[in-house]
């Protein structure tokens, strides 16, 4: 039932995303003529707006944009990736030009190469100086384009920060030299690859090849995802390869999940709210995005604090949520939960007290406060009799 409203859902989204979708022409002299291009912006795009967006190209966008415009509209819905802005090269006719490649070394030259630098060079600056885009571009190529993309990770500056090669048709000796190139590089970057169990057998064993190289790639800025589909063809991984890929680049702009709770907050050396801050600074120096911490996930995390019986740690996601969520009572339930564990009990029912005064948050039950309150007010009450008998005394 799940997957039958899921897929309903798909269908839904990409029906209204191609709705949304522009077609435009730029001049091009390194072509020495206009290019199509279609163009689709995020939902809810204000030019005038501060909000900065990755690009994603997408070559071979006759036939690749949609698939592309779909996925990125269906995982953005859930949150799952920033919002893009996508551009399609309309190749047509002119594929076999724009690819044509050195057969020695497989990288572009002549007309291929034309085209190499018409999208570097005329392309990305026409996008970025007509649109709100961030530094974080994608490119994204099947079978001849997805060999013609590798071509810009030899550029002395990157063009693209993540490359998505689906069923790439390595020419030349050019994938022999990916893994070493990939090992070389010292800032971000993302590279992901994908064949199918029924792949075209020669693309499929030169894929192969050459996962087992870049597998071995030891590059702490490099993040490769390598995916071997089972039942696919050629053509019918593309989806399945376009969703495993955008999930995985844009891994770490996703809501916390269990396996990061256990495998990396859990153990996280430091209080967990420098885990928190530090995340969400790696997002926006990765894409260009300042997205604001949840209080879904301080929660998540205010509970591996609880799990570690972390009170300093409580204490500071305390302070971290009134300061990014100052109308909710989460920030200041936290910090009077941890003076209360301390033992601090009038701090702590001042910090009861104020909460009430703030928005409700879901799971905390209003009376609960009230309850620890009382509680607090007896505990009060009796150590103001004990500190009396000893006066006495």
């Amino acid at each position: 039932m799940r997957k039958t409203i899921l897929i309903v859902l798909a269908c839904f989204i990409y029906a209204v995303s191609f709705a949304q979708v522009t077609y435009q022409q730029i001049a091009s002299s390194e072509l020495n003529t206009k290019r199509k291009l279609k163009i689709k912006l995020p939902k809810n795009y204000d030019p005038k707006a501060d909000i900065k967006y990755p690009v994603i190209i997408v070559f071979d966008g006759d036939y690749l944009f949609e698939p592309v415009a779909g996925q990125v509209d269906f995982q953005t819905y859930f949150d799952n990736m920033p919002g893009s802005i996508i551009v399609g090269v309309m190749q047509g006719e002119n594929r076999f030009y724009d690819a044509y490649y050195d057969p020695a070394t497989g990288l572009p030259t002549e007309s291929g190469l034309r085209f190499h630098d018409f999208v570097s060079d005329e392309l990305l600056p026409y996008i970025d100086n007509k649109y709100n885009t961030s530094k974080f571009r994608v490119a994204v190529g099947h079978d001849t384009m997805g060999n013609f993309i590798n071509s810009y990770l030899f550029k002395e500056d990157l063009a693209f920060q993540a490359y998505v090669c689906i069923s790439p048709d390595f020419s030349g000796s050019i994938n022999n030299f990916i893994s070493k190139r990939l090992s070389l590089f010292k800032s971000d970057i993302f590279y992901y690859m994908a064949t199918a169990e029924k792949d075209i057998p020669q693309i499929r064993e030169s894929i192969l090849s050459t996962n087992d190289q870049i597998s071995v790639v030891d590059n702490q800025h490099l993040t490769y995802y390598f995916d071997d589909f089972s039942n696919e063809t050629h053509y019918t991984l593309v989806t399945s390869a376009l969703a495993r890929s955008f999930e995985k680049i844009f891994d770490i702009y996703n809501p916390l999940r269990e396996k990061e709770l256990e495998e990396k907050v859990l153990p996280y050396e430091g209080t967990l709210d420098r885990y928190l801050t530090d995340r969400y600074d790696r997002i926006e120096e990765l894409f260009g995005i300042k997205k604001v911490i949840s209080t879904e996930e301080i929660e998540k995390v205010a509970q591996i604090a609880e799990q570690r019986e972390d009170l300093k740690s409580l204490a500071k996601l305390g302070d971290l949520a009134s300061k990014l969520h100052p109308e909710s009572l989460l920030g200041t339930y936290y910090l009077a939960q941890s003076a209360e564990r301390l033992g601090k009990t009038k701090k702590a029912k001042k910090l009861y007290e104020s909460a009430l005064t703030l928005n409700d948050v879901s799971h905390i039950n209003r009376e609960y406060i009230f309850e620890k309150i009382d509680e607090l007010t007896v505990v009060d009450l009796d150590e103001e009799i004990d500190e009396d008998k000893v006066d006495e005394e």
